[in-house]
């Protein structure tokens, strides 16, 4: 039975933060796609985007998703934002376990991001570039969440107590259903 827990969301939703902590209080390991992928070709995010190009971090992304997928025991994904754009990434979130879908308005996210240093999909206008990638991703997300937590100005400690509950709940009605 998949039973990783795998956070979605925008570039600022809380991935990271929200995913150490919930991984700490369901004691678990814990897998940060961007910080996969850095440890991996040991470019920053930018750097890879300046000298590979985006295709390259796509399939790069795809790799690191696969592995934390595919892991042993079983995990919290925080799985890069644009990840939800590839078909086989995709199948790979929905097959992995409960995957909730931290959600935040545009005008949050870029409070949160600021001038969107170090990361390249953001121009010198990050809140209308989020604008736009939060529109196209939107129901991508939605199509792959089994449940959506509205972050929009709540503590990281709040957002992972609520996912805590779902996770736990969700899993507990999974084992049910694999031993009827």
């Amino acid at each position: 039975m998949p039973d990783h827990v795998l956070l979605v969301g925008m570039m600022g939703s809380g991935k990271t933060t929200t995913g150490r902590l919930l991984a700490s209080r369901l004691g678990r390991v814990f897998h940060d796609s961007d910080e996969e992928i850095i440890a991996r070709t040991k470019m920053t995010v930018p750097a890879i985007f300046a000298a590979r190009g985006e295709a390259a971090f796509r399939a790069e992304e795809r790799a690191v998703l696969a592995a934390a997928a595919a892991s042993g025991p079983p995990a919290v994904i925080a799985v890069a934002g644009g990840a939800v754009l590839d078909p086989d990434s995709r199948r790979r979130i929905r097959r992995a376990g409960l995957v909730i879908w931290l959600r935040a308005a545009p005008h949050v996210l870029a409070r949160r991001v600021g001038a969107g240093l170090g990361r390249p999909l953001l121009d010198e206008e990050p809140h209308q570039a989020l604008r736009l990638l939060e529109a196209r991703r939107r129901p991508v997300y939605g199509a792959v969440a089994d449940e959506v937590l509205d972050v929009d100005w709540v503590a990281p400690a709040v957002v992972a107590r609520r996912a805590e509950h779902l996770a736990r709940t969700w899993l507990e009605l999974a084992r049910q259903e694999a031993t009827a």
